[in-house]
């Protein structure tokens, strides 16, 4: 089992990484990955401080010793995209000593440029479309969609996080938003990139226990089928007890589905 999608007390996890990796191998993950919130040049609650990097990594390093032989740790980060000028493919994050990189996409740009964060409560994205938005979904959700684009074109990640997040949210402001053939376009147009730049798509299970839900939503496997796309399972854990929340179905559903032999072994311990 494999995971590398998990957060700590370096970001806005809520277990120290000594307990989420006690946890991970108390289940039966044999390779488990960190990859707390990478700093930002915004304010934001949930990312890492830049002056917390180096504790982080040294943290992670005391960890491999630990389970040298039992699970291999590896060292990540979700690297936020901001804009061209800010995200995996910036030379600070390019140079940091990590064994890889999750592309993630949580803040959208407003109409005047400002990066607002879209993956918090479904609550606050409410409040933000109106006061920060003008009400405007459709800009942000092909936004959204546009800096995912841009973040596959920039490069310098290998795994390119819960790609289809904003559907969730999006939907508390329009029911049938993710029925939309424009929006579903939205996410062919992401995966088919992610095929092209041989970028991992994380299958993500953190909603599936409390929402019957994945990114990339069920409804979008097909289109991962039909492009081939290389796949990992995560389960972008913040909790120990949740280490594996909904990992086993989606594992499942991809056998069921004849899509297991996407899964990616790149990282599997040896």
């Amino acid at each position: 089992m494999l995971n590398l999608h998990s957060h700590t007390e370096y970001c806005d996890g809520r277990a120290p990484m000594v307990e989420m990796a006690e946890a991970a191998y108390g289940i039966g993950f044999r390779t488990w990955g960190f990859s707390p919130h990478s700093p930002i040049c915004c304010p934001s609650g949930a990312n890492m401080k830049a002056e917390d990097v180096d504790a982080y990594i040294k943290e992670a390093s005391i960890l491999k010793e630990k389970y040298a032989g039992r699970m291999r740790i590896l060292t990540g980060m979700e690297i936020d995209y901001l804009s061209e000028d800010f995200g995996p493919h910036t030379e600070y994050f390019r140079e940091l000593p990590l064994d890889y990189r999750i592309g993630s996409v949580h803040f959208v740009r407003t109409q005047n440029g400002r990066p607002v964060d879209v993956d918090g409560p479904a609550e606050r994205f409410l409040k933000y479309l109106v006061s920060e938005y003008d009400c405007d979904l459709r800009y942000v959700v092909e936004t959204y969609f546009a800096e995912e684009l841009e973040m596959l074109d920039k490069g310098g990640f290998d795994i390119i996080g819960h790609l289809d997040k904003i559907g969730d949210n999006g939907s508390h402001a329009q029911a049938d938003l993710e029925d939309q053939a424009w929006y579903a376009r939205l996410v062919e147009d992401v995966i088919a990139k992610a095929v092209e730049k041989d970028v991992i798509i994380e299958i993500n299970t953190k909603k599936f226990e409390s929402a019957n839900r994945f990114f990339p939503a069920l409804r979008w496997w097909p289109l991962l089928k039909k492009y081939g796309a290389k796949l990992i399972l995560s389960t972008d854990a913040h909790y120990p007890d949740k280490v594996a929340a909904g990992y086993a179905a989606a594992l499942d559903l991809l056998r069921s589905n004849g899509m297991a032999s996407q899964l990616t072994v790149r990282y599997e311990s040896v």
